[in-house]
């Protein structure tokens, strides 16, 4: 199985500059509690933006740079590869970036989305979920307080 697991705003702004542009614990967590485990899909400058690889999964890094290599993770070259190397028995997490999500909207079984009830400024964005090839399983509002200075929702969808 694969799921698309991301946090976009209102506007599907992913983020600026390889950053994320807000901070939502809670979001954090839900990503660990989801992810630990498994097999996560991500680019390489998605994976470069972390300050060292997610601890309890396995990492697969898309790159076009032949010579890439990281201790412990798996390149591939190409989308199709990524998905190749994870077991298909097992939900398997794409990460991101914005061109990985965009290329494996097609492939995905399931979203798990933060939607963040903002609108942000940024470089890359979260592909548009279209209602008729994707349905709402549940949704879970968190509105805003001391830790998360925005709303968000946690939104699951799978395919019709």
């Amino acid at each position: 199985m694969i799921t698309l697991i991301a946090a976009a705003a209102e506007n599907n702004a992913l983020g600026k500059d390889n950053q994320l542009v807000w901070h939502l614990p809670d979001d954090f967590k839900r990503f660990k509690a989801l992810t630990t485990g498994h097999y996560i899909i991500m680019g390489r400058k998605t994976f470069e933006s972390f300050p060292k690889p997610l601890p309890n999964r396995t990492h697969v890094i898309i790159t076009r740079q032949t010579d890439y290599a990281y201790e412990n993770c798996i390149v591939v070259h190409s989308l199709e590869a990524a998905i190749a190397s994870c077991p298909n028995d097992e939900e398997n997490y794409i990460i991101g970036g914005a061109e990985i999500y965009r290329q494996a909207l097609p492939f995905a079984d399931k979203i798990e989305l933060t939607r963040v009830h903002a609108t942000f400024e940024a470089d890359a964005f979260f592909p548009e979920i279209d209602e008729k090839e994707w349905k709402i399983e549940s949704e879970e509002f968190h509105p805003s307080d001391e830790k998360h200075l925005c709303a968000f929702t946690f939104q699951t969808f799978t395919k019709r």
